[in-house]
């Protein structure tokens, strides 16, 4: 495991911890809910910058590169979806879909580690 997933790891369980609590306590999504999202997606964001300069400087991905690189762009999309869907539905259950983010950008971020090595 290197050190991006050991951030997104720490993001992502952050984020669904508060997300999931906002949730649970009733709460429409508000300023921390969303605000933990988008620092899922900047951790994600530094994922891809890091993994274009690794690129770059020559170092080769183990496994099927347009795999680890769709996993990449799957996971960038998915915080940008969830504040939509947030923002549009302003209710205890949007909260939910944020708490889901986390999780899915972690289990995400294990997969492409597998595949860089």
């Amino acid at each position: 495991m290197d050190g991006y997933f050991y951030i997104i790891l720490v993001v992502g369980l952050v984020s669904s911890l508060l997300c999931a609590g906002a949730g649970i306590l009733k709460k429409a999504p508000n300023d921390a809910t969303i605000l933990s999202v988008a620092a899922v997606e900047v951790s994600l964001l530094v994922y891809l910058v890091g993994s274009i300069v690794r690129v770059a400087t020559g170092e080769r991905i183990a496994g099927e590169p347009w795999e680890f690189w769709g996993y990449l762009a799957t996971a960038l999309l998915l915080p940008v979806g969830a504040v939509y869907w947030a923002i549009l539905e302003r209710t205890r259950w949007s909260n939910f879909v944020l708490a889901a983010v986390g999780v899915t950008a972690l289990v995400m971020a294990a997969r492409m580690n597998q595949i860089w090595y």
